[in-house]
């Protein structure tokens, strides 16, 4: 709650002073008497257009947002104090352009610190991941543990499964099951449901990989592919309406054979392979859609 609040606060801020900051620097443009006055001007008219690109990043959960964010942080905290020397009377004192740049940096900084929090991925540690104490290991040749997952296998691209390899199962497995979902639906900031992206289920116990496309080029013999939360068989790749999120390719390696089971959703495979695990293995990969 206390997040979402700085980020609404952090969002008014930004646009406030976006708009104020380009209209002010227009309408005072030329006016300006020395260099010091010209700097002042310019630095108004730049926060305030760096105020408005900064507000869209963090909107959008834009990992850029953080650079933009602080350069305006730089320039705001700059223009207070440089006005007032600027456009000093007798009276002025270096303590008052001090203090006035100090107040504009303390509000930047909350600024600064929403970006960074909001805008950040979150890759899984410690307890949220298994697959550094569990000995069934996955892998991909697209993409690293904790990376960038391709377009190519997203909605922005041409929407194939990756390809997928592991490694390290207990010699008694006799299927694997895989799971692919994304806990950061809608929006990562204010998660509302884990969405499932591809069940697989009665993997034999002789693979050892999925090739590229093998959603709909090909499961090894045996495989099947069960529903997505789009209502289909098959894999349907990373599609996040806000923010970067986080997919789960999850494998679990089952002392059993997972029949009876027919086009079975994510929550009916849990179900089945409950007290048959014997081993899992997980990757994780983010998706951020491109900028518009």
């Amino acid at each position: 709650m206390g997040r979402t609040i700085a980020w609404v606060l952090s969002l008014g801020l930004l646009l406030l002073t976006g708009l104020l900051g380009i209209r002010n620097g227009v309408s005072d443009w030329g006016q300006a008497g020395t260099p010091l006055q010209q700097s002042v001007t310019g630095g108004v008219f730049l926060y305030g257009a760096l105020g408005l690109i900064t507000a869209y990043g963090l909107f959008r959960r834009r990992r850029w947002s953080f650079a933009t964010a602080i350069a305006w942080a730089l320039v705001v905290t700059y223009v207070p104090g440089a006005a007032i020397i600027g456009y000093a009377d007798a009276d002025t004192t270096m303590g008052s352009a001090i203090a006035a740049s100090a107040a504009s940096a303390l509000l930047a900084l909350g600024v600064l610190w929403t970006t960074y929090v909001m805008t950040r991925v979150r890759v899984p540690t410690g307890q949220e991941t298994r697959s550094n104490t569990m000995s069934l290991t996955i892998t991909s040749s697209a993409f690293q543990q904790g990376g960038s997952i391709p377009a190519r296998y997203t909605c922005e691209g041409q929407d194939v499964s990756p390809p997928l390899a592991w490694s390290g199962a207990p010699a008694n497995t006799k299927t694997f099951a895989l799971i692919v979902d994304d806990p950061d639906a809608p929006d990562p900031a204010r998660p509302q449901r884990v969405y499932v992206h591809w069940v697989v289920y009665c993997i034999p116990a002789t693979a050892t990989s999925f090739r590229e496309n093998a959603s709909k080029s090909g499961m090894p013999k045996g495989a099947v592919q069960g529903k997505n939360d789009w209502g289909k068989a098959e894999y349907g790749g990373p599609c996040p309406p806000i923010g970067r999120h986080r997919y789960f390719f999850k494998l679990y390696a089952l002392d059993t054979d997972l029949t009876g089971l027919s086009t079975a959703s994510k929550a009916d495979v849990e179900r089945a392979m409950k007290g048959h695990v014997i081993d899992s293995g997980e990757l994780v990969g983010t998706y951020e859609k491109a900028a518009k």
